[in-house]
């Protein structure tokens, strides 16, 4: 991959990558998410043509955060006394008051939800992406992007946060 190349998509795309990280994870902490997703893009192999750079980025930041998820459920593991030097990735308090409310609800709604629906109300619904993006992204079919989506909102709505349609409402405007 073209060091140069990298950059420009590092230009244009990093803020799209950094806003879905922090959906995806439901943490603003996320600048060495972001980092590392373009060095993955940098060691990438050769590629002859990446016909959509923004899309090929999610799936490597989608994948990024799957991985650091990993890696925190191995710390929960450990015994504390290897954990006594990590620094905790938890909210401050300062952080979680910068939330809106209904963005805090919105957060904890689309993490409770299983990966899939997280996954498609994230790249549909809040990034943008269109259908045929968003299952490049995923590696699906455009009919299991609809049909995902589809219940992922059912899920939404059923869930027992009132204000959370409102939520929605104001994160699929945006």
């Amino acid at each position: 991959m073209d060091d140069n190349r990298i950059e420009q998509w590092f230009r244009a795309y990093s803020h799209d990558v950094y806003r879905f990280l922090v959906y995806y994870t439901g943490r603003k902490d996320i600048d060495d998410l972001v980092q590392e997703t373009f060095i993955r893009a940098l060691k990438a192999p050769q590629q002859s043509q990446i016909s959509n750079p923004k899309t090929w980025l999610f799936a490597i930041a989608r994948n990024v955060a799957i991985d650091e998820k990993r890696k925190k459920k191995l710390r929960n593991w450990l015994p504390d006394l290897f954990l006594q030097h990590l620094v905790s990735h938890d909210k401050t308090p300062e952080e979680s008051l910068e939330l809106g409310e209904n963005k805090r609800i919105l957060y904890e709604t689309i993490n409770r939800l299983k990966s899939s629906y997280r996954d498609v109300l994230i790249l549909r619904g809040i990034k943008g992406l269109s259908s045929t993006e968003t299952a490049e992204v995923l590696g699906w079919s455009e009919a299991k992007v609809h049909i995902t989506l589809h219940r992922a909102l059912k899920a939404v709505q059923n869930s027992k946060n009132a204000p959370v349609t409102e939520a929605m409402t104001d994160a699929f405007i945006r």
